[in-house]
């Protein structure tokens, strides 16, 4: 498909539950599991109250993120171009590229050591093989297309909901649920509330770069804000309460691993293998896919497989060399990137341009929204702006946080910097 061309009516045809389904398989995954864990310090009750409140906010953004698809029938970097202009559209791209190839990597590494971890015991430890493998499966999965991966989701996803249950009461019944509730970080180790904050916000506000690439397929905001609201939120604070619930029963800072292992020295070996896998591919393959998608953005002739097959290679590579110890600060550089671009982005499209957007518009280099040569100063320095506030307010434990202030900020300067609508 031509990410340069808005999605004909004809093929607008995803509902509520399929995005529904879509973004519950972006929510079941391991990495959201690990992530949970990284909220130990705050302890169990303080732990769920930042991950709800964080997933509220996330979310929201996220599903609102998601109208700029489905009003206008372009992907996300392509209904950025009005915003930023053409070429200032081209660096939100090359970022969004990069994050989406880390977070390739990141998912096949977390499931490439989980499966090595299960099997390891019959089959010996090779995990970069198993990297490779589930690489390769996910690059197939990617390749289908929007029609199979509503059935193969369902598929998927059913299976994942039962198994997910079932993994989350090992969990509690294994390690008690007094243990777990009754836990209390040591004098001096807690983790400050809005810093729980931003890494919560961090995980959806990463798939907000690549939401619109989904939502163009519905026919209305509707069913694609609420379908892709209820299924991250309900799905991905579960995962995050798994992994704080396990990091706190075995001080693990890798809990995904021990919910894994726990399971397999439960007799659940099976189903920890399929939870393994399916949930990588699930979603491992929206990274792969949009990464392709926001590459034509740069070079429409690419081509939507040949981007997949170059992205999906380039995503097995990284993940043979990723650290993991890197993961909290991957999180936050996300943040701290994209919070800002899109306090821009929504500014301009709902205030400025009350939420119009003309398909002829996208290949305007100068005129109502643009600049000469395609680049929109103020946008590119209220989101520079921003991102330097997030970074500062990190790096000093502001206390209101870094994601907030930083969108809000950036959305702000745009404002002021902005000619008014008509000029």
């Amino acid at each position: 498909m031509d990410a340069l061309s808005p999605v004909p009516v004809n093929e607008k045809t995803w509902r509520g539950i399929d995005f529904f389904i879509l973004w519950a398989g972006a929510g079941i995954s391991l990495a959201e599991i690990w992530a949970g864990g990284i909220l130990r310090p705050m302890g169990f009750a303080m732990g769920i109250a930042v991950i709800l409140i964080g997933h509220l906010i996330g979310n929201t953004i996220l599903a609102t993120g998601g109208i700029l698809g489905s009003e206008s029938g372009f992907p996300t970097m392509v209904s950025l171009r009005p915003s930023f202009g053409i070429r200032g559209s081209y660096l939100a791209s090359i970022l969004n590229i990069i994050q989406l190839i880390g977070w390739t990597a990141v998912m096949i590494w977390i499931g490439g050591n989980a499966a090595n971890t299960l099997l390891k015991g019959s089959l010996g430890s090779h995990p970069r093989v198993w990297m490779v493998g589930i690489g390769l499966v996910t690059l197939c999965w990617s390749f289908v297309g929007e029609t199979f991966w509503k059935w193969l989701q369902r598929l998927s996803i059913t299976g994942l909901l039962f198994l997910s249950l079932a993994m989350t009461v090992l969990v509690f019944h294994a390690y008690g649920w007094h243990q777990i509730l009754s836990f209390h970080p040591e004098t001096g180790s807690s983790m400050p509330f809005f810093l729980g904050i931003d890494l919560v916000i961090a995980m959806p506000i990463s798939w907000l770069p690549l939401v619109a690439d989904y939502s163009r397929f519905s026919r209305s905001n509707k069913p694609a804000f609420w379908g892709t609201w209820w299924g991250y939120f309900i799905l991905s604070s579960w995962m995050y309460l798994v992994g704080l619930a396990a990091a706190i029963a075995t001080k693990s800072d890798t809990p995904d691993s021990m919910v894994i292992q726990l399971m397999a020295s439960s007799g659940w070996m099976l189903p920890a293998l399929l939870i393994v896998l399916f949930s990588t591919f699930t979603t491992t393959f929206l990274d792969i896919y949009s990464t392709a998608v926001s590459a034509q953005n740069l070079l429409p002739r690419l081509g939507e497989k040949r981007g997949i097959l170059i992205t999906g290679v380039l995503g097995i590579f990284v993940a043979l060399v990723f650290d993991a110890g890197q993961y909290e600060n991957f999180l936050l550089l996300i943040g701290s990137l994209f919070c800002p671009l899109f306090g821009v982005v929504l500014v301009d499209f709902f205030y400025h341009r009350r939420r119009y957007f003309a398909a002829e518009d996208i290949d305007k280099k100068q005129g109502r929204y643009w600049y000469q040569g395609g680049i929109h100063i103020p946008a590119i320095i209220a989101w520079g702006l921003g991102v330097f506030l997030y970074q500062v307010s990190y790096r000093y434990g502001w206390s209101a946080g870094a994601t907030l202030p930083s969108m809000l900020v950036s959305g702000g300067i745009y404002l002021l910097l902005r000619p008014s609508r008509g000029k």
